[in-house]
């Protein structure tokens, strides 16, 4: 493998991480460097046995696919993907202590296709010498490129290395198709409550690494809010957790209480961005619970894209769109409604604005729904496309000219407001190739209910025209 100019031997991943061998084997008990009581609580507790991993039962669990493959010590390439604070990178490290393989730590955002050549070159050694596989772990993978990812595609294939890449995005997104094709995706949960008050529980009984030893008593109601504030998040509770019994020690309490927990600031925390899945999972959830008529629902996704920072202005185009596109003329003051909310946003901005918005919100989830003027539009555009340039009817054609006029433009043409109802049964607008074709059909729902009725008796005047006079139908 090469070295650096100049370093007097050292590995060039050492400059990067400390030496590769030494994050393979290093003990993470207590004693030994990794438990360093100057180290973040959540380092210090982090597993290192499979048995210790708390949640993920479906993958970890008696018969679960990575349980299986870690204990049979052959592990394919694979994708981690989850939230936050579910496990990734603990699992990677419990995988690697678990099986025979060589843990090489690496992160998207420090390197690049150079460190991963001379990993490559590590590892092709390693393997010659002991027969030992390399297990690369590549934190935050989504943030390498096209050609960053690629880079792996011949090792992985040929077994030099076994990839475990740790992503919180969407990897059917953000990974390569190819890397894809030779890896297996394992979607990572949030962590339940129980799950993180077992996590709790554990670090407050162990001495050694833990807070066994601290002397602050922690109540169940506290471990409780604890676990609520943290969302899922294992690093996070275990980090609020180091803050509260440490807050309590500088205070001079015995036990973490309410005072103290507040604080702590133990506000429950939304996982959002506005830019990935999460954003398109919630705004989903959103619309599809106005359609379905939830008022609940909708508050309750709209108040968590609100909370989670998502663009509130991002909020009311969806809501404009959905009223024309899913309420329609069941109710024509739905569009009035979101256009409104959208305008108060503008004008007074958050979080006076949210008031509105959630009259918007309410208003569209209990309205009468119909999605019959976003079919017709749907439909029109097909028959465009598939009939292509047809012919304006003659007698809806303008004259602005006397020659016009001389070759039938607007010849025939009745204006509707000079007879009675304001309606001419014998009048053809369709081209002819379209005749009696309908695109927009009223679903009868609220308001559509009268143009439903309006639209049949105009439809049958129509019908009845032409049976008269098919050459004026």
């Amino acid at each position: 493998m090469s070295r650096k100019a100049g370093s007097g031997g050292r590995d060039p991943m050492e400059d990067l991480f400390g030496s590769a061998s030494e994050a393979a084997d290093r003990p993470d008990r207590a004693g030994s460097p990794a438990a360093d009581r100057s180290a973040p609580l959540a380092e210090r507790v982090r597993p290192t046995e499979l048995d210790e991993v708390v949640g993920q039962e479906e993958v970890l669990g008696p018969g679960g696919f990575l349980r299986e493959a870690i204990e049979a010590d052959s592990l394919p390439s694979m994708i981690l993907w989850g939230p936050p604070g579910c496990g990734k990178t603990t699992l990677a490290r419990v995988i690697a202590r678990s099986t025979r393989f060589r843990f090489v730590p690496f992160s998207a955002v420090l390197s690049g296709v150079k460190e991963v050549r001379e990993v490559v070159a590590e590892a092709r050694t390693l393997r010659a010498r002991e027969g030992r596989g390399t297990l690369l772990f590549v934190d935050e993978i989504h943030r390498f490129n096209k050609a960053q990812q690629d880079a792996f595609l011949p090792h992985v294939e040929d077994g030099t290395l076994t990839l475990v890449g740790a992503t919180t995005e969407n990897p059917y997104f953000e990974v390569t198709a190819p890397l894809l094709s030779r890896c297996r995706v394992v979607r990572l949960l949030p962590l339940s409550l129980e799950a993180l008050e077992t996590l709790v529980r554990r670090t407050l009984a162990d001495v050694d690494r833990g807070l066994g030893a601290s002397g602050i008593q922690v109540p169940d109601e506290a471990i409780r809010s604890l676990c609520q504030a943290a969302d899922g998040d294992g690093r996070r509770v275990l980090n609020l957790l180091e803050a509260a019994v440490g807050h309590a020690r500088r205070m001079g309490r015995p036990v973490v209480d309410a005072e103290v927990l507040q604080a702590a600031a133990t506000r429950v925390g939304v996982r959002h961005d506005r830019a990935y899945e999460e954003h398109y999972n919630v705004i989903s959830a959103f619309i599809k619970s106005l359609r379905g008529s939830d008022p609940d629902a909708a508050l309750y996704y709209f108040a968590r894209m609100l909370e989670g920072g998502e663009d509130p202005g991002f909020i009311c185009r969806r809501m404009m769109i959905f009223a024309a596109e899913d309420v329609g003329n069941a109710d024509p003051r739905a569009l009035q409604v979101a256009v409104a909310a959208h305008e108060a946003f503008r004008a007074i901005g958050l979080p006076e604005a949210a008031i509105p918005m959630a009259q918007a919100v309410t208003y569209l989830a209990t309205a009468p729904k119909s999605n019959a003027s976003y079919r017709g539009l749907r439909e029109a555009q097909q028959a465009v496309r598939r009939t292509g340039t047809l012919e304006v009817p003659l007698s809806l054609r303008n004259a602005p000219v006397e020659g016009m006029k001389d070759l039938g433009y607007g010849d025939g043409y009745v204006y509707p407001h000079d007879v009675p109802g304001a309606f001419v049964p014998q009048a053809v607008y369709l081209p002819s190739a379209l005749e009696g074709v309908r695109f927009y059909d009223p679903s009868g729902a609220g308001y559509e209910k009268t143009i439903a009725e309006r639209l049949q008796a105009w439809r049958e005047a129509r019908r009845a025209a032409r049976e008269r006079d098919p050459r004026k139908g």
